[in-house]
């Protein structure tokens, strides 16, 4: 297993939305909404590519995540530059903390085995070609060596 793995998603970030119930036949059911499941699925499969024949992570990972969104083409061209440079930040929606679940839940089973595993997150929000950047980081097995 190597120390980091990394994969990117192209495209719009995308956040994880809500579950939605509906009732059928008197029981209620829920199901992830459809923008949702496409892009775990993406997530997912960007993860398999970076991951090739490994197995999953075992042991703890920490998770660094760079989500990237497009400059809104209805800015002034002087404010477009001040994002593309670095000097306006997105504080509109998507929120990141949704970006960071759809990327845990995409690549659950597949980097590591389960995302209750990842203990460290880094994550940020900034303007630019739309992706988001992962880079996974495992930890050895601290009680491996221990007898």
């Amino acid at each position: 297993m190597p120390d980091i793995i990394t994969f990117i998603i192209p495209g719009q970030p995308v956040a994880k939305g809500r579950a939605r119930s509906f009732v059928r036949n008197g029981n209620v059911a829920h199901y992830t909404p459809e923008k949702t499941a496409c892009y775990e699925n993406l997530v997912r499969l960007a993860a398999q590519q970076a991951m090739g024949e490994q197995t999953p992570i075992e042991s703890a990972v920490a998770l660094i995540v760079r989500a990237f969104l497009p400059i809104p083409s209805s800015w002034s061209l002087k404010k477009q530059q001040a994002a593309a440079i670095g000097i306006v930040k997105p504080t509109k929606r998507p929120d990141l903390d949704n970006i960071i679940k759809a990327i845990k839940d995409g690549a659950n089973g597949v980097t590591w085995k389960d995302d209750s595993q990842v203990i460290d997150v880094c994550a940020s929000k900034r303007y630019g070609i739309p992706r988001v950047e992962v880079e996974v980081r495992g930890f050895p097995d601290q009680f491996s060596t221990v007898k």
